[in-house]
């Protein structure tokens, strides 16, 4: 049977897109054309960039449950973050790309298909207050801690860091460098907050009459988020190059 489709989701994930592709225009002009941005380096910047990456990943865990076949499109965003990696190799390998957002997402909704078993035998309020708090103690283990903020719990042994395998798991071998680098612990805990977020919104009539509230441009931009994450960052250096 297929499932519903809510427009408000379509909507925030085109939303969504829009400030990622906006926030990588802004990098663009202050990495590569020199503009003096001071701001983006610093804190507003950060929040915007974390801003984004945390909704898309959410909002990625909240609609596994949707999907109507999440090892077709898990795979599908898979070979997008693949070709990605490629081609920042190929052609700007000094801000090559690997182990990106969509390498992660990919990844993550393939995991889920045999977690989901396990994970719905645990109460959604649980699960949602388990796997945040895994989330937020794992935060800085590419950094070599174990904690929260800047409360330091534990240092991660040295012979984590080691090998690809580790490198994409959250542990980064030395010298290894990526333009975009979402390690799956400890965002893997951020995604599965959506996917029990979706079992405690869904259980609300109110929540759902919400959302199948349209956004007009925004849903047909949510709806064919891929194919334009795919071709934004071309698409942004060919405007760039004519306008510098």
């Amino acid at each position: 049977m297929k499932k519903k489709r809510y427009h408000l989701l379509d909507g925030l994930r085109g939303i969504t897109l829009l400030g990622m592709i906006a926030y990588h225009g802004m990098f663009d002009l202050v990495e590569l054309y020199g503009i003096p941005i001071r701001w983006f380096f610093r804190t507003p910047g950060y929040v915007w960039q974390q801003s984004v990456c945390w909704t898309f990943i959410l909002l990625s865990g909240f609609c596994w449950s949707l999907g109507r076949s999440p090892a077709r499109r898990g795979l599908l965003i898979f070979a997008g973050g693949l070709i990605i990696t490629a081609a920042t190799f190929l052609f700007m390998p000094s801000e090559r790309i690997l182990f990106g957002i969509l390498t992660f997402i990919g990844t993550a909704m393939l995991a889920l298909i045999p977690a989901s078993g396990i994970l719905r035998q645990i109460p959604a309020w649980a699960g949602l207050t388990g796997s945040g708090f895994l989330f937020f103690l794992t935060r800085n283990i590419n950094r070599g801690y174990w904690g929260f903020g800047p409360v330091i719990l534990g240092s991660v042994p040295e012979g984590f860091y080691r090998g690809w395998v580790m490198t994409f798991l959250g542990f980064p071998k030395a010298g290894f460098f990526s333009g975009d680098y979402f390690w799956f612990f400890p965002w893997i805990f951020l995604y599965v907050c959506g996917y029990f977020l979706y079992d405690i919104v869904m259980r609300r009539e109110a929540v759902k009459k919400l959302l199948d509230c349209r956004m007009g441009v925004f849903e047909w931009i949510g709806r064919h988020s891929l194919v334009i994450y795919m071709l934004h960052q071309p698409v942004l250096m060919l405007i760039l190059e004519c306008v510098f």
